[in-house]
């Protein structure tokens, strides 16, 4: 077998440690990988480059495709952006999968039976990092989801069900609060699990779906959902399952893929062979199966399921109860390696198909051809004084510009909920408004952006401070954009 080439980081705190442990366990089961080594992490960012990756490791990264990588320390202060999510979007990472499997009675759980896998949305949602303060009071991040990213992810749920012998695929959203952007991913979940009738489907909102899977975790399957979601129900997830320490992660694109523990470095058992290299070792099962090495996959994973079972772990999992032999990183690692060719006995042994996945394979987006049509604009305004002051400033612009461009106020708001025409009484105000500036119903004429620049310009002539637009659009004649709280 040829090798293939891989790049691989060692990470800080504990990322060397188990990282030596998974690739000796791994090659010691066969397998056919060309290692190349980057240097990523604090060293990288406390040299001065603040996303934590030097710009000649991008090269091995794309040379590879295949990126194995052990956990990192981000430096405590401002200006250090995430690496994992620098490298996920970069390399067009836009499936984060997560297995959380439990191993009763040999790790304790309340929940013996959990075999659930979280598929993620990788780049979008409140992850773009799209953030600003706008005022003394008000700091915003910005939530994007787009339909292609949202088409991507589904119907990568499904199809990684369908490859997997998965039997249901649920979709975890708020789209009872946030209807258009929760809404669209739940909207593209039922237009494409349409197409997999051999699939159960089923969607929860996010809340009481987080309270069914800590409580009833085998009435899941597959779960897809939004960025922020998965990034936190997965760790949930690993959590109840055993350990948060057991689960290994992948990140799936169209052309490179990535493998990591979900797990931090840990710096404080740094250097002590304490480390539990298995939520790594896990990663690099997925890796193995991505580059189409299930065999050597099969072998390592059942050796590793061995070692469970007979009750040699490492530290964070040893129970007097169930534990036969406390052992350290590399003591674990090599007796992994020793009972590698054994299959466990009463935990389930794995058995993975032979071909490779096409998994990454994304169908083409249709753009939808719905007419777009600006009708409005939302003009956020930093405003100290009264609501009336506010309302009284901004109408004047409104009947100044209303019979050029057919707009007038339709509201205003505070943190989302509505303070005018008609307010809950003592309603809290920061010093951040939106004034909602509409084209009335009887008119016919199209609003443009010269029409927008002009009410700017009056706002400003009123000494009114605006921060922020957000132009208002009609889809096929429906709205674009929600209403105020209240409204």
């Amino acid at each position: 077998m040829n090798k293939t080439p891989i790049t691989v980081a060692y990470g800080d705190g504990i990322g060397p440690e188990i990282m030596e442990a998974t690739l000796h366990i791994i090659q010691s089961a066969g397998a056919q990988i060309d290692i190349e080594q980057i240097e990523i992490g604090e060293k990288v960012y406390l040299a001065g480059n603040p996303t934590g990756i030097e710009s000649s490791a991008w090269d091995s990264l794309r040379r590879t495709k295949v990126f194995l990588k052990a956990p990192i320390t981000t430096p405590q202060g401002g200006g250090f952006k995430s690496l994992n999510v620098t490298v996920r979007k970069a390399l067009g990472l836009y499936a984060n999968v997560r297995p959380c499997v439990s191993y009763a009675p040999f790790v304790a759980t309340k929940h013996p039976v959990m075999d659930v896998v979280i598929v993620r949305e990788n780049e979008e949602d409140l992850y773009a990092g799209i953030e600003h303060r706008q005022s003394h009071d008000v700091v915003t991040c910005m939530k994007l989801i787009s339909r292609p990213g949202s088409e991507k992810i589904v119907r990568y749920a499904f199809e990684y069900a369908r490859a997997n012998n998965r039997k249901k695929v649920t979709c975890f959203t708020k789209d009872n609060i946030m209807k258009m952007t929760d809404g669209l991913f739940h909207k593209v979940f039922d237009e494409i699990g349409a197409e997999y009738a051999d699939i159960e489907k089923e969607h929860w909102i996010v809340d009481i779906g987080a309270a069914k899977l800590a409580d009833t975790p085998e009435a899941f399957d597959v779960i897809v959902l939004p960025n922020l979601y998965g990034d936190i129900l997965s760790d949930v997830a690993a959590q109840i399952a055993g350990s948060v320490g057991l689960a290994g992660s992948s990140n799936i694109g169209t052309h490179a893929a990535m493998f990591e523990a979900i797990h931090g470095s840990a710096p404080r058992r740094a250097g002590q062979n304490l480390a539990n290299p298995s939520g790594l070792f896990l990663g690099s099962i997925l890796m193995l199966l991505h580059i189409g090495q299930t065999e050597v996959a099969e072998r390592a994973h059942n050796a590793w399921l061995c070692t469970l079972e007979e009750g040699i772990h490492t530290y964070d999992i040893f129970d007097e109860k169930t534990s036969k032999q406390k052992v350290g990183t590399r003591e674990f690692a090599q007796a992994v390696v020793q009972r590698l060719g054994k299959k466990p006995e009463r935990l389930k042994p794995v058995s993975y198909k032979k071909e490779v996945s096409n998994l990454e394979k994304v169908v083409p987006y249709i753009r939808p051809t719905e007419k777009r049509e600006l009708v409005g604009v939302d003009v956020f305004i930093v405003h100290e004084g009264s609501v009336e002051d506010l309302r009284r400033l901004a109408w004047r612009c409104d009947q100044k510009e209303s019979e050029k461009s057919g707009m007038l106020i339709e509201m205003i708001d505070n943190r989302g909920m509505v303070v005018w025409p008609e307010a809950i009484p003592n309603v809290f105000c920061s010093d951040l408004f939106r004034v909602r500036y509409r084209r009335a119903d009887d008119s016919k004429r199209e609003i443009t952006h010269q029409d927008i620049t002009k009410l700017l310009d009056c706002i400003s002539f009123q000494r009114l401070e605006f921060v922020k637009v957000e132009l208002l659009y009609n889809f096929d004649g429906k709205p674009g954009f929600t209403r105020g709280q209240g409204q």
